[in-house]
């Protein structure tokens, strides 16, 4: 599991700011969000639980996906790793187990949308268990990384693709994992946008010029 570089920024931030003046701070705060989109790259992430499933489950399952959208060479790199899921359907002796994952798309949270990705499941997501991991990159040209229905909804492959980057750009999509215990969806992700960990280290790097040039300015006087 990756660290979130933007908790680490932020927590850098507010370190410095007794150094250095709140504009100079802001500055920076900028600096970040404008970071994340970066080169074509645009990373999402999100935490997955059952309490943002809408309605929200029971369920103990834990997990984080990590979203890479490149939108030069049209490719989405989803990785997710789940444990602790309901281990039997709840009041019975009968196995639950993962039965589908997936990106919906196009919605605020915490709203439901239709699948945008490939039905019934990514390939070679881990199916009927509780605990996994998984990593594949979609091509987005291509017809079978989506879901037929939402191709069809857009009007076009195209369409498709761009009603995807954009839902992905504006934090309106989530991933799900479904169950036998919660065919609807046991947990979910709502997937946020967030620096890469270059853009935030060129970043802070920058932040940290500046402070220093500017207690250089303060033994100065």
């Amino acid at each position: 599991m990756r660290t979130n570089p933007l908790g680490i920024a932020v927590l850098v931030l507010r370190s410095m700011e007794k150094y250095v003046k709140h504009h100079i701070v802001l500055a920076a705060a900028m600096l970040l969000l404008a970071g994340v989109c970066h080169a074509g790259i645009i990373t999402l992430s999100g935490t997955i639980s059952g309490a943002n499933e809408n309605p929200a489950t029971p369920s103990p399952g834990t997990g984080f996906a990590l979203v890479t959208l490149n939108t030069t060479a049209q490719t989405l790199e989803v990785n997710v790793v789940f444990s602790n899921l309901l281990a039997f359907i709840p009041g019975t002796s009968t196995p639950s187990g993962t039965t589908a994952s997936h990106i919906h798309c196009c919605v605020a949270p915490p709203g439901n949308a239709g699948v945008a990705t490939t039905t019934p499941s990514f390939t070679g997501f881990p199916l009927g268990v509780d605990s996994g991991s998984f990593d594949r990159v979609l091509d987005l040209t291509m017809a079978s990384s989506y879901n037929p229905a939402f191709v069809t909804a857009q009007g076009s492959l195209a369409a498709a693709e761009t009603a995807l980057e954009n839902g992905l750009i504006n934090s309106q999509t989530y991933l799900n994992i479904h169950t036998n215990a919660f065919p609807g969806g046991e947990v979910r992700a709502f997937l946020t946008p967030t620096p890469e960990p270059t853009t935030v280290a060129l970043t802070l790097s920058g932040f940290g010029g500046l402070w220093l040039v500017r207690r250089r300015l303060r033994f100065q006087r």
